[in-house]
């Protein structure tokens, strides 16, 4: 592309399109800096809950154990009741 000579090229024009080019690389690089940190920050956070959720469960009782728990309580108390009077 060659500069037209009616209209020619300023250099102040061209260091000010430089300057604004940078200005803006500037400002992608840190909001892709920003995102970079957040994505990493919510990763630590998942990771954190999925160990809180594993632990939970393997720390819960089983619904069929609580069951024949609550059986055999009843059993008790109706054996209780029956050869008690």
């Amino acid at each position: 592309m060659t500069a037209d000579p009616e209209h020619p090229v300023v250099q102040g024009e061209l260091a000010e399109l430089r300057r604004r080019l940078d200005v803006a690389y500037a400002r992608v690089e840190g909001g892709l800096a920003l995102l970079t940190h957040r994505t990493e920050e919510t990763a630590k956070e998942v990771d954190e809950l999925s160990t809180r959720i594993v632990t939970l469960e393997h720390a819960r009782w089983p619904l069929p154990s609580i069951a024949a728990l609550t059986a055999v309580g009843a059993l008790v108390v109706t054996l209780w009741q029956v050869f008690g009077r």
